[in-house]
């Protein structure tokens, strides 16, 4: 399994938790306009899902940022491989 679907199979279980949504209906091309929930206050729920899922925290601009599965998965991947090398110390 690539670390590209890791984090996206825990993206997916995150949106399941936010929004009630389908996992398997969550992919890379998904965007705030597939997801009738995900409005501002839906994003902050993601987030905190998102944070929750991963261990890690994300700042204002990394929230910004985040427009769509693809670009949530190209923020945490590196902070995730990140977390792993820090506990590999």
């Amino acid at each position: 399994m690539s670390d590209t679907d890791y984090v996206l199979g825990k993206v997916q279980q995150a949106f399941k938790a936010a929004f009630d949504v389908d996992p398997n209906q969550v992919t890379l091309d998904t965007s705030a306009a597939d997801i009738p929930l995900w409005d501002s206050v839906g994003h902050l729920s993601l987030a905190s899902n998102l944070e929750e899922a991963f261990g890690i925290s994300l700042d204002v601009d990394e929230l910004m940022e985040m427009e769509n599965v693809r670009s949530i998965v190209q923020i945490i991947a590196p902070k995730v491989a990140e977390k792993a090398r820090s506990a590999g110390q």
